[in-house]
């Protein structure tokens, strides 16, 4: 078990594979974008300096498809991942409290340096199943949520790791 593992029991659950769907609403709840999503979530990753590796594919029914890399360094004893790639951010647990399941997570994609998330990630009591909501902020207001359910369908990347 990694570092960060040992550290963060209640994202070390996050680690394997989680197929969702993610739907996108503007600020009176109308959808603006959805698609099908796949995550590859993987601690101490053999190939590479990181602590922590997460690949995101997405899925549209057109066609379309994007893949998106997060990186992560750990600090041991910080109990906070700090994203060093696509987006600048940290996620922390919020309580130490093992029978919690809630992760919280601050960022910006450095394509978009004025806006800013706040993700909230909840996990189910048996870890199959997470929700997750996105709040993008702008000028000081949320302009836009983004409403995440995922279901677990590995613990281990491997076979799934060819995209």
């Amino acid at each position: 078990m990694s570092v960060i593992q040992n550290e963060m029991p209640i994202l070390a659950k996050h680690e394997g594979v989680w197929e969702g769907y993610y739907r996108h609403l503007d600020t009176e709840g109308r959808m603006v974008d959805s698609h099908r999503s796949r995550l590859l979530c993987r601690f101490a990753p053999d190939a590479g300096e990181w602590d922590y590796h997460q690949t995101n594919l997405y899925f549209w029914d057109d066609g379309k498809k994007e893949v998106r890399e997060f990186p992560v360094k750990y600090t041991p004893g910080s109990k906070t991942m700090v994203f060093a790639g696509e987006i600048d951010g940290w996620a922390r647990e919020i309580t130490e409290d093992p029978a919690s399941r809630t992760v919280m997570l601050s960022w910006r994609r450095r394509e978009s340096p004025d806006i800013y998330f706040y993700e909230m990630i909840n996990t189910s009591d048996d870890g199959k199943q997470r929700s997750r909501t996105w709040h993008w902020i702008r000028n000081g207001r949320i302009f836009r949520r983004t409403v995440i359910d995922e279901l677990k369908v590995s613990d281990s990347v491997q076979g799934y790791d060819k995209y």
